[in-house]
């Protein structure tokens, strides 16, 4: 084994993939159906470097390598979590107070425990930093030997601790009622005298409807639905939204037809396309101009696995598959139009990608000072992470797009998480032999124990029973209070990537790793 270690010493990129497949088939791994994904590359990564340090070899993945990884993964992130951040950050604020009431209560237990334990404060702050798994906390305790051993010790719990918990929040995720309502289409009979319009109907129900198709006479040809129709008894229309909106709309209408309109493509039919032409990503719907140009619809917009009401302010995204409904001779036009080419399901748009990036890295550069005189930096993850989150949120500036297609983004978000959770793995690897050997290891265990729980446990039960959470929403945010994206591919691979897991990540992933960097300083200068 020592010439393989060797070896690896000698070549880090042998070692970054040798333990990605090494991860990737461990994490496969399924026990009553719980696998560790992604996470178990983290482990592999710890396990490998630990073995080599007993042949007295180090090997390690080039920080550099391990950091490309973070910046990718949390800027893509931001990317698919902004256009429903700004929209949730006006409701949510309360959950970062209370995200960061935890942490403090956290670093008090460090402090409190820390101190009756024996232990100095540049232990304690590393080992509140590791028990976090926060590495630019460990970086502002002042990354000293002593700082560093308690990190290293205090690390591998602090990503099981929380991973326990996090399957913990997924058990009850059936049960949640925050989840989406299935988008369908149905076809109903207008019985009411009311006569309202379209726009009254769509007002009224949150912009959540869309009404694609009409029918008022028996034997007449459907027809497309602008906003200013009108609704007579008699009339068969065909409305699309979530499940819940189309119950009451049936009762306030009338009834379900026994007439299925979307059987009737004689003079209007309907399609999926992807979007793949440039000039179209980043607007709404209401922008594409659909109606005016082609006297056509778009029905859904299909993200990745997820269906969406194509309401006017929903803006569209390049690799988006959009349902039309138009007339059957426009069709083709239509379809040109969208560009309906692969080729947007895998374009990285290298403007955007690249130019956030270099944005993101300045951001988390920049020195902020804190009372005492001292100063600190979010680092690269959180920097990223923010523009990521604007340029998602922005989708164009004039002609410019500034967000990424949906596939291309999970494949650079899965690639940069894996790249880093290997780096992060042979770091924590290399400390554990010396981590061990210290004469207050289990002082800072149970320290490290201690801290993970009051956070872990603090946070589940604020947001479960103080805020209602559901458990696919919550088991994120558990990811983004530790700033830890092993539990964010944990919980993606659980939920089959539901987008409220990545939304409560990135909610809170900002303000926890400011608040952590902040109490480890002051942890360390105590």
């Amino acid at each position: 084994m020592q010439a393989v270690f060797t070896t690896l010493a000698e070549q880090p990129l042998l070692l970054l993939f040798g333990v990605l497949g090494v991860g990737a088939v461990i994490g496969r791994i399924s026990v009553r159906g719980i696998s560790l994904g992604a996470a178990a590359v983290l482990f592999s990564a710890i396990g490998v470097t630990a073995w080599a340090d007993s042949y007295g070899t180090a090997v390690e993945i080039p920080e550099v390598v391990g950091f490309l990884g973070l910046a990718v993964f949390a800027f893509v992130t931001g990317i698919t979590s902004g256009p429903n951040f700004f929209h949730t950050l006006r409701t949510a604020w309360p959950v970062m107070l209370a995200v960061a009431a935890v942490l403090v209560a956290g670093a008090a237990t460090a402090v409190g425990l820390g101190r009756g334990l024996g232990l100095g404060a540049e232990t304690i702050a590393g080992t509140f930093a590791g028990a976090l798994t926060n590495t630019p906390a460990l970086a502002a305790a002042g990354g000293t030997p002593a700082a560093t051993v308690g990190y290293a010790v205090s690390y591998l719990f602090g990503v099981l601790g929380m991973l326990a918990l996090t399957t913990l929040a997924l058990r009850s995720s059936a049960t949640d009622t925050d989840a989406p309502a299935p988008v369908v289409d149905v076809t109903l009979r207008v019985d009411t005298e009311a006569e309202p319009t379209v726009a009254d109907l769509r007002s009224r129900h949150g912009g959540q409807l869309l009404f694609s198709r009409i029918r008022r006479e028996e034997t007449g040809p459907a027809e497309s639905v602008p906003d200013d129709t009108v609704l007579h008894a008699g009339d068969v229309i065909t409305v699309v939204g979530p499940t819940t909106e189309i119950e009451t709309l049936t009762a306030e209408l009338g009834h379900r037809s026994s007439h299925d309109l979307m059987l009737d493509r004689s003079h209007l039919d309907f399609r999926r396309m992807t979007v793949s032409d440039p000039r179209l990503a980043g607007r709404t719907v209401g922008q594409l101009g659909l109606e005016t140009r082609f006297h056509a619809t778009v029905a859904r917009v299909r993200r990745g696995d997820v269906d969406m009401v194509a309401t006017p302010d929903l803006v569209v995204q390049m690799g988006d598959r959009v349902r039309v409904v138009a007339p059957t001779t426009r069709m083709n036009e239509v379809t040109r139009y969208f560009g309906d080419s692969a080729r947007g399901l895998s374009d990285i748009n290298p403007a955007a990608f690249g130019l956030g990036l270099l944005v993101g890295l300045l951001l988390g550069e920049i020195p902020i000072p804190v009372p005492g005189g001292g100063t600190f930096s979010i680092g690269a993850a959180a920097g990223t992470l923010i523009v990521g989150l604007v340029m998602g949120r922005i989708g164009r500036i004039g002609r410019v797009v500034t967000a990424l297609p949906y596939t291309a983004s999970m494949v650079l978000s899965e690639f940069g998480l894996l790249v880093f959770l290997a780096y992060a793995g042979t770091k924590a690897g290399s400390l554990i032999t010396d981590a061990f050997t210290s004469g207050d290891v289990v002082a800072i265990f149970v320290l490290g124990l201690a801290t993970t729980l009051v956070v872990g446990v603090g946070t589940f039960t604020v947001l479960r029973w103080g805020f209602h959470s559901g458990g696919t929403r919550l088991a994120g945010i558990l990811g983004g209070t530790q700033t830890q994206p092993a539990l964010l591919a944990y919980a993606n691979g659980r939920t089959g990537h539901d987008p409220r897991v990545a939304l409560g990540y990135a909610l809170v992933y900002p303000t926890a790793m400011v608040v952590k960097i902040l109490l480890a300083q002051v942890l360390g200068g105590l």
